[in-house]
C-alpha cells in the first residue's frame, strides 16, 4: 500500500494555534495549541510534531503547507516594524503624514492622527520629475541619491521605501534608485519600489502602501525563514505557502517581496472556508463571524462570493475596509477580502471603566498568561472566565482534555472585580459581560452588512472559531437575524479553509481613458500584457501553464467622480471585449452599490486588473468528512447536563451538553450546549437545532 501524504493547513491566533492536516486517503486531522508569541513558529512546529506522532506519521509525508499569519498585522498594530525610510520625489516629503484629511470620527476634538511609520527625519527628497505620462520632465540627480545613501548607512536603516511621483507610468527612476541603494549598502538591506507593489494613481495611497511594504519587510522575511527552517529540521520537504489578503495564496519567497499582501492572512482564510460552505450546503447569503482568543472578524459572503475591496487601513488599534470611515490608520491600497475586525475575543480582559461602566476589550490576555482560568498566573477576568461562570464552557477542561482550567478562579475572579463593584450578583454581572461583548461584536457585523446598504436580516449567521459558536446566538437576536450556522469543526474552520485557496496572482496597471474612446482592440491588448505578467509569475512558482486560468477586472467611474468600482468583465465567443457590454455592467454595479446609476454621464477607465489562478486547485469541492482530533488520550465528549444562566428572564436551567453525533435532522429545542473538541457551541431556550447534509449545526431563533 502507498503512504498516505498529508496537506497541512496551519492558523495563528493572539490565543490559539490550529492544525489541520488533510490526508490523502480523504481523512481529517486537528489540534489545538497555545501560541508561543515570543517565536509563533515553535508552536507550528512542535504542534505538527505533536499530531503526526498521534498518526504514527512523519514530517515527511506533509507534502506542503499552507499557513495563515497574524505576524504582519501585529507588526503594525504593536509598532514593531524594521527601522524605515522613504525616498520620494522633492516636494512630496510630507504626502504619507499629510493623508486625506479625513476623520474616522466626525467632531472628535481629541482625535489624533496615527504616528507615521516613516519619522519626517527619515523621509528624504529626490531631486527628480516625471509627467503624468512618464515622459521626463527633471532627470535623476543620482549624485544626491549616493548621498542620501550615505546618511541611511550612518542612520543604521534596515528598510527603504522607494515611492516618486507618476512612477506607475514610468519607473526608470525608482529601478535606477533602487540599483544605486544596492550598490551603496549592500545586500543586507531591504527596499521597496512602488511601481512593484502598486503601479497606479493616487499618491497618498501609494506611498503609504510602499511604506507599509517596506516597515514589514524584515520582519516578515526573518519570521519566514525562521519557520522554514524549523519545517525543514523536522524533515519537511515540501513548500510553504502564505494565505494572502485576498483570499489566494501565494509562495513563502513571493510574500517576502510583497509582505502587505498578508496583513489580512489569517481572516480571510475562514471567509473562503465559508465560501465554500455557502456553496456546497445551500446558504448561499451569509455574514461570517469568527470569534477567537483576540478579536472578532466579520465578512459578508453574497450570491456565495466574498465581498472583496482594495480600501483598506491598519493600524493605530483598527483594521477595518470602508470607503466611509477613512483617516484612523495606514491606507494599504491591495486586493482584500472585505473583513472587519475589533478587538473582542475570548481572552478580552474585563474592566470598569472611570464611569462604573463594564468594558469587555479591546486589551487581550493573549495566550500568556490568558484567562485566568487557566491558572497561568492571569488576575484580569476575561470574556472566557464570563461564559464559563455562566456554565457555557465545560467546567474542568478545554481541546478535549490538553487545557485544564481552574473554574473556582474565573468565578472568584468575576466577583471581585465585576459583581462587587457593580453591586450585582455574580451570575447577572457575567451575563452582562457576555451582553456587552455581543454588542459590541454586532459593530463587525454592521460594518459589512448595514454599512454597505445590506440588510443583515436577509443573511444568516454563519459561526466559527473557538468562541463564536458561543456568542453567535446573541449577535444574530441583537441584528434581528433568525438563523445561525455552524460549521464542522469550528474551532480550526480558518486552518481548514486554508487548505481549500487557490494559489493566485494579481497584477494591475493604471490606464486613464474614456471607456467610451478606447477601442476594444486596444482594451485587449492591454489586457494581453497584464496576464503576461501573471503568468510568468505563476510559472516561476512552479505552476503549469495550460493550469492557469486569468480573469481580468476594470476599476471604473462616472468622470468627476473621486472613487471608482471594480467591474469583472469577460470577453465573448470571439474573444473581444464588448464596449457597451463593460459599460452597462458598471451601470449594474454603480447602481447595487449606490442606489442610481446615469447613462448620460461619460464612464472613465482608472485601472486594468489581471488576476491568475490555477484550474486544478478551482475544482476543490467541500468535504464534510468528520475532522478527528486523532490523538489517543483526549477526553472524549459524552452526553451530560450542566446547569446553565440564561439571564434574570430565565434564570438557571439544567441544560442538555451533547456532542454534535447527538444532533439529527429532526430538530432539538434549546437550550443545549453542544461541546466539541475545537469549541462549543451554545443553543438558547426558545431556539432548536438541526444537522444538515453537510454536518452544518443549524440554529433557528425564536421569537
Amino acid at each position: 500500500m502507498s503512504q498516505i501524504t498529508y496537506r497541512a493547513g496551519v492558523d495563528i491566533g493572539g490565543t490559539f494555534t490550529d492544525i489541520v492536516l488533510l490526508g490523502s486517503d480523504g481523512s481529517t486531522h486537528t489540534k489545538k495549541l497555545s501560541s508561543t508569541p515570543a517565536d509563533y513558529g515553535m508552536a507550528i512546529v512542535s504542534g505538527l510534531q505533536s499530531l503526526l506522532e498521534e498518526l504514527n506519521a512523519t514530517a515527511g509525508q506533509v507534502r506542503d503547507l499552507t499557513h495563515g499569519t497574524t505576524v504582519a498585522t501585529n507588526t503594525i498594530l504593536e509598532g514593531k516594524g524594521a527601522k524605515t525610510a522613504l525616498l520620494t520625489t522633492a516636494g512630496f516629503r510630507d504626502v504619507v503624514e499629510i493623508g486625506r484629511l479625513r476623520l474616522p470620527t466626525l467632531y472628535d476634538l481629541n482625535y489624533s492622527k496615527p504616528v507615521p511609520l516613516v519619522p519626517r527625519r527619515y523621509r528624504y527628497e529626490v531631486a527628480e520629475r516625471l509627467s503624468s505620462s512618464g515622459s521626463v520632465a527633471m532627470p535623476l540627480d543620482e549624485a544626491g541619491v549616493v548621498r542620501i545613501a550615505q546618511q541611511l548607512s550612518s542612520e543604521q536603516i534596515e528598510s527603504v521605501a522607494i515611492c516618486l511621483l507618476h512612477s506607475y507610468a514610468n519607473p526608470a527612476h525608482e529601478i535606477r534608485i533602487r540599483d544605486l541603494l544596492r550598490e551603496e549598502l549592500g545586500t543586507n538591506i531591504y527596499l521597496t519600489c512602488s511601481h512593484e507593489i502598486l503601479p497606479e494613481i493616487r499618491e497618498y495611497e501609494r506611498t503609504s502602501t510602499t511604506v507599509v511594504n517596506a516597515y514589514l519587510g524584515p520582519v516578515v522575511v526573518g519570521y519566514l525563514k525562521s519557520l522554514i527552517g524549523k519545517l525543514r529540521a523536522i524533515g519537511m520537504a515540501g513548500p510553504v505557502h502564505i494565505m494572502h489578503s485576498n483570499g489566494g495564496v501565494m509562495t513563502a519567497s513571493s510574500v517576502m517581496e510583497k509582505p502587505a499582501t498578508i496583513i489580512e492572512s489569517g481572516p480571510a482564510a475562514g471567509v473562503i472556508a465559508g465560501a465554500h460552505v455557502a456553496n456546497a450546503s445551500g446558504y448561499s447569503d451569509i455574514i461570517t463571524v469568527d470569534m477567537g482568543g483576540t478579536t472578532a472578524k466579520a465578512a459578508m459572503i453574497e450570491r456565495g462570493q466574498p465581498a472583496r475591496t482594495t480600501e483598506y487601513e491598519v493600524g493605530a488599534g483598527i483594521n477595518l475596509s470602508s470607503k466611509l470611515v477613512k483617516g484612523g490608520g495606514h491606507a494599504v491600497k491591495l486586493p482584500f477580502i472585505d473583513v472587519s475586525e475589533i478587538g473582542a475575543g475570548g481572552g478580552s480582559k474585563i474592566r470598569i471603566d472611570n464611569g462604573g461602566l463594564i468594558q469587555v476589550g479591546p486589551e487581550s490576555a493573549g495566550a500568556v498568561p490568558g484567562p485566568v482560568c487557566y491558572d497561568a498566573g492571569g488576575t484580569t477576568p476575561t470574556l472566557t472566565d464570563a461564559v464559563l461562570t455562566l456554565g457555557y464552557l465545560n467546567q474542568r477542561h478545554l481541546a478535549g482534555g490538553e487545557l485544564v482550567i481552574n473554574a473556582a478562579k474565573a468565578r472568584q475572579a468575576i466577583e471581585t472585580v465585576v459583581a462587587k463593584p457593580t453591586g450585582v450578583e455574580i451570575l447577572d454581572a457575567a451575563y452582562g459581560v457576555f451582553s456587552i461583548a455581543a454588542a459590541t461584536m454586532t459593530r463587525a457585523v454592521k460594518a459589512v452588512s448595514t454599512y454597505r446598504g445590506r440588510d443583515p436580516r436577509d443573511f444568516a449567521l454563519f459561526a466559527f472559531g473557538g468562541n463564536g459558536p458561543i456568542v453567535a446566538h446573541a449577535i444574530a437576536a441583537l441584528m434581528d437575524m433568525k438563523t445561525v450556522i455552524v460549521p464542522p469543526s469550528p474551532g480550526v474552520f480558518s486552518a481548514l479553509g486554508l487548505l481549500y485557496s487557490n494559489t493566485q496572482h494579481e497584477c494591475l496597471q493604471t490606464l486613464l481613458a474614456r471607456l467610451d474612446s478606447l477601442h476594444s482592440r486596444d482594451l485587449a491588448v492591454s489586457l494581453s500584457k497584464l496576464a503576461t505578467r501573471v503568468r510568468q509569475a505563476m510559472l516561476a512558482e512552479g505552476s503549469t501553464a495550460s493550469d492557469i486560468d486569468v480573469t481580468y477586472a476594470l476599476d471604473l467611474r462616472y468622470a468627476g467622480q473621486a472613487y471608482e468600482l471594480t467591474v469583472p468583465i469577460g470577453s465573448d465567443d470571439a474573444g473581444e471585449f464588448r464596449i457597451d457590454g463593460i459599460a452597462d455592467a458598471f451601470h449594474r454595479e454603480h447602481e447595487r452599490t449606490y442606489g442610481h446609476f446615469s447613462r448620460t454621464d461619460s464612464i472613465e477607465i482608472v485601472n486594468l486588473r489581471a488576476s491568475g489562478a490555477l484550474r486544478s486547485q478551482n475544482e476543490r469541492s467541500y468535504d464534510a468528512t468528520p475532522a478527528s482530533p486523532g490523538n489517543r488520550g483526549r477526553a472524549q465528549i459524552e452526553p451530560t447536563v450542566r446547569t446553565a444562566y440564561f439571564g434574570k428572564q430565565r434564570g438557571l436551567i439544567e441544560t442538555p451538553v451533547v456532542p454534535r453525533s447527538a444532533l439529527s435532522s429532526s430538530p432539538r429545542r434549546g437550550p443545549l450546549i453542544v461541546e466539541e473538541y475545537d469549541s462549543t457551541c451554545v443553543v438558547p431556550p426558545g431556539a432548536s437545532a438541526v444537522v444538515d447534509s453537510n454536518r452544518n449545526i443549524v440554529i433557528e431563533l425564536g421569537a
